[in-house]
């Protein structure tokens, strides 16, 4: 007669899985936060996320600081014209920039992973995506308004 396989208490497999989570960060100290990253040195998705993510970071800063120095540089540019007035152009900047941000967003956050399908790069890639794009939107924004 065989026996019924035998269930094991909650407690069991709490403990159990504790005992894994304390192994999978003491095989990774950056998980723990042990360690700093080293991002020249990144291998482990969880490192390349990092990394990609204080890049994007970055620039998202970057071009937050750019627009601003645009809209604050509209005044000078403006013509008294009321089609090319400070208030119409700041408006058409804050329009453009909104649909600009909703672009990259739907481009990177659900075009992109559509080439990864689910796998591990997937974050990286849209980070990265991220971050290209704001750079070129910086540098755009850059070239249009630069004072020099």
């Amino acid at each position: 007669m065989s026996r019924p396989p035998m269930s094991r208490p909650p407690m069991y497999r709490c403990l159990t899985l504790l005992a894994f989570a304390a192994l999978v960060l003491a095989m990774d100290p950056a998980i723990a936060g042990d360690a700093p990253i080293d991002c020249d040195k990144a291998y482990s998705t969880h490192e390349l996320n990092y990394c990609q993510e204080q890049e994007f970071d970055r620039a998202d800063a970057a071009l937050n600081k750019v627009y601003q120095q645009a809209l604050k540089s509209i005044p000078s540019r403006a013509s008294d014209e009321s089609r090319f007035n400070a208030e119409s152009w700041t408006i058409a900047l804050r329009s453009s920039q909104r649909a600009w941000v909703a672009f990259r967003d739907a481009e990177c956050n659900n075009h992109v992973p559509m080439f990864w399908t689910g796998g591990t790069g997937t974050t990286v890639a849209v980070l990265g995506c991220m971050s290209s794009m704001t750079k070129d939107r910086t540098a755009e924004l850059r070239e249009n308004y630069d004072e020099n």
